[in-house]
C-alpha cells in the first residue's frame, strides 16, 4: 500500500450532509480519487473542529456513536446515519508516540465535523474512523509539530484529515450570501496561496494576516488545518471546493501528497 496523503475539508453548516451540488460531488470525487491511486485506507484519523478539548485525546472503541452535535436543524438531518467502526489498531498507535502522550477518551464521538463530508466522501462508511481531539491548549506551532509526529501513520495505511473551515465567522454569517465577504476572501486568498506554496510558515502565523480576526474568530476551525498540513510535506496541494458562502464562511480544502 502506497504512504496515504493528507486532507483538510471544509465542513461549513451541517447542511452539507443533505446537500447534493458541486461542494458535495467534488468530496465524492476526492473519496473516488484516493482510492484509485492510494487504495482503500485501513482508518481515518480525523481531527475535527468539533472536538476541542485541553488534552490530546483519542477515541479507542470498536463502536464510536454518532453524535447530532447542533441544534434547530431539520429533523431529516437527524435521520442521516453513518455506522463508522473504530479501529483500536490506530487508536493504539496514536497511543504509543510518546511525544504526543495522548490518552484515550470514548466521552465524545463520530460529530457532525466528521461524518457530515465523511458521508460524501466515502459514503459506504466501511472505512473504520478514530477522532482525535483539537488541542485547544496549544499554541499553533504546537498543533502543526504534533501533526509532524502523527505522519508517520500515513504509511500504515491510515488517511490523515482535518475538518473544519479556513475562515468560520458565524457572528457575521448572512444567510441569503451565496459568496464571501472582501474580508474573508482576502484571508483564504492568503492561505490557499501560502497552502500551495507549502509556506507552512505563514499559515502558522495566520493571526498576523490584516483579516485574521475577522476570518479566524476562535481557532478551533482553523487549527485542524495546521494538524494536517504538520503530518504530510509533500508539495503537491491539490485545491478543492474553493468557495465562499454565507458571507463568513470558506469550504476551502486541500489534498496533499508527496
Amino acid at each position: 500500500m502506497k504512504t496515504m496523503p493528507s486532507v483538510f475539508l471544509g465542513h461549513g453548516s451541517p447542511m452539507l450532509a443533505l446537500d447534493r451540488s458541486d461542494v458535495t460531488r467534488s468530496l465524492t470525487a476526492l473519496g473516488e480519487r484516493i482510492i484509485r491511486d492510494y487504495g482503500r485506507p485501513k482508518a481515518i484519523l480525523m481531527i475535527s473542529a468539533h472536538w476541542y478539548t485541553r488534552r490530546n485525546l483519542v477515541q479507542r472503541t470498536d463502536h464510536p456513536r454518532q453524535i447530532y452535535d447542533m441544534y434547530g436543524f431539520p429533523e431529516e438531518l437527524y435521520k442521516v446515519r453513518y455506522p463508522a467502526v473504530g479501529c483500536a489498531a490506530l487508536s493504539d498507535a496514536v497511543l504509543a508516540i510518546p511525544e504526543i502522550g495522548a490518552e484515550a477518551d470514548n466521552s465524545w464521538g463520530i460529530d457532525h465535523g466528521a461524518w457530515t463530508p465523511l458521508v460524501h466522501v466515502f459514503p459506504d462508511a466501511g472505512i473504520p474512523v478514530v477522532q482525535f481531539s483539537v488541542n485547544g491548549v496549544l499554541t499553533p506551532r504546537q498543533c502543526y509539530e504534533v501533526g509532524r509526529l502523527l505522519a508517520p501513520l500515513r504509511s500504515q495505511g491510515y488517511l490523515i484529515m482535518g475538518s473544519g473551515n479556513v475562515v468560520h465567522n458565524l457572528r457575521m454569517v448572512r444567510w441569503e450570501s451565496r459568496q464571501g465577504s472582501p474580508e474573508a476572501v482576502a484571508f483564504n486568498s492568503f492561505i490557499t496561496a501560502a497552502v500551495e506554496r507549502r509556506d507552512d510558515e505563514a499559515v502558522i502565523g495566520y493571526a498576523a494576516h490584516p483579516d485574521a480576526r475577522y476570518a479566524v474568530p476562535t481557532p478551533d476551525h482553523f487549527l485542524p488545518l495546521l494538524y494536517v498540513l504538520g503530518s504530510c510535506s509533500g508539495r503537491r496541494v491539490t485545491t478543492f471546493n474553493n468557495h465562499l458562502e454565507l458571507d463568513s464562511m470558506a469550504m476551502t480544502g486541500y489534498l496533499i501528497e508527496e
